[in-house]
């Protein structure tokens, strides 16, 4: 917004910049709506059955027929419910998933805020999504749903400390907070990209980024709730977990939300370990195909990995998931922060031994 102002005065500039942001977030849900459709598709061809297909062409139009159904409904607002929470919840929920995607930049200079402490951003407002949750749990004064938001929280918060030391180990190696540094860092080949980087002396850096890039991605499952790690949604009770007494918007609202979140996991393990933007070789064809393509089609990749997961994977037990957490992920990312550190001072050390 600043560069807007600087170049086109107070007020266009002001526009422009609200321009962008509206632009970038219609293109947003819309790419939610269809990524929604694949979601189901992928699980329909798993269980040998079609999935949405009548409404437009190949069922392209289902997620917008769902869409008007969800507005039209009547919004219901269980009796002892605290109202005003019982609203303000999945708001909440719906503004932290969207606010978190200001410093996620999609191509070279396509970001809303190009932010120098960005992977501190994202961590700090997704984590506040939580609050939603419980939010939404406590106020529909329900014993299933504030079961369901206490289940939800403690699960966010267990995978949220693996996936923060595994952006860790990425910054280590990278040297900066800027996501749009973090890209670049990788530009060159899929060689340079941090999941599969051979740069590290005199250990090369996959030994660590490859067990680093399945946690993360494990962890994001977790974190979202999404299958095997959906027991917030407690289906052995025959309910839905939190938002079990919402209906219509609001529920959409939370749909919203939970759907934004999985997106985002996917955009940052393409920006950290996939290398954004850049194609697989900087060589013609590929870099004849435009860089947000490349980021479209690495995050669309991740998105049906989680819709396979979901639709093949059985779900864990929550002693399970507890375990998996904190005995297993928590002390190997540690130990690759530890690693990773130690490479990084030792490689930082040869250079400076070579140059003297």
């Amino acid at each position: 917004m600043y560069d807007f102002v600087t170049n086109w005065g107070p007020v266009l500039g002001t526009l422009a910049a609200v321009g962008q942001i509206l632009g970038f977030i219609i293109a947003l849900l819309l790419s939610l709506a269809f990524l929604l459709l694949m979601d189901r598709k992928v699980w329909a061809a798993v269980q040998m059955r079609k999935g949405p297909n009548t409404v437009g062409a190949f069922g392209l139009l289902q997620s917008f027929a769902d869409f008007i159904k969800f507005v039209l409904k009547e919004i219901i607002v269980p009796a002892g419910a605290d109202r005003p929470l019982f609203l303000l919840a999945p708001l909440l929920t719906f503004i932290f998933a969207f606010i978190t995607w200001a410093v996620i930049p999609v191509a070279p200079g396509w970001v809303i805020a190009d932010l120098n402490v960005g992977v501190l951003y994202v961590l700090a407002i997704s984590s506040l999504g939580v609050y939603g949750i419980i939010i939404g749990g406590w106020a529909s004064n329900s014993k299933y749903p504030f079961l369901g938001s206490l289940r939800s929280a403690a699960q966010m918060v267990s995978y949220e400390v693996s996936i923060g030391l595994v952006i860790v180990t990425v910054l280590l190696m990278a040297g900066t907070m800027n996501l749009s540094a973090l890209v670049e860092a990788q530009a060159g080949g899929f060689w340079n990209w941090h999941v599969l980087s051979f740069d590290m002396l005199p250990y090369p850096a996959f030994l660590v980024t490859i067990p680093m890039f399945v946690i993360f991605f494990i962890s994001a499952l977790a974190e979202t709730n999404r299958p095997p790690f959906d027991l917030p949604e407690a289906e052995s009770e025959l309910v839905a977990g939190y938002q079990v007494e919402y209906s219509s918007t609001p529920y959409l609202l939370f749909m919203i939300g939970e759907y934004l979140s999985i997106v985002l996991m996917c955009a940052l393990m393409t920006l950290l370990f996939l290398g954004g933007w850049h194609p697989p070789l900087d060589v013609a064809p590929f870099t004849w195909i435009p860089p947000v393509f490349w980021f479209a089609i690495k995050v669309v990749f991740f998105f049906f990995m989680f819709a396979m997961v979901k639709a093949l994977v059985p779900r864990y037990r929550y002693d399970q998931l507890m375990r998996l957490g904190w005995k297993i992920f928590l002390p190997t990312s540690l130990a690759a922060v530890f690693f990773m550190g130690a490479m990084v001072v030792y490689s930082r050390a040869a250079e400076l031994a070579v140059g003297a």
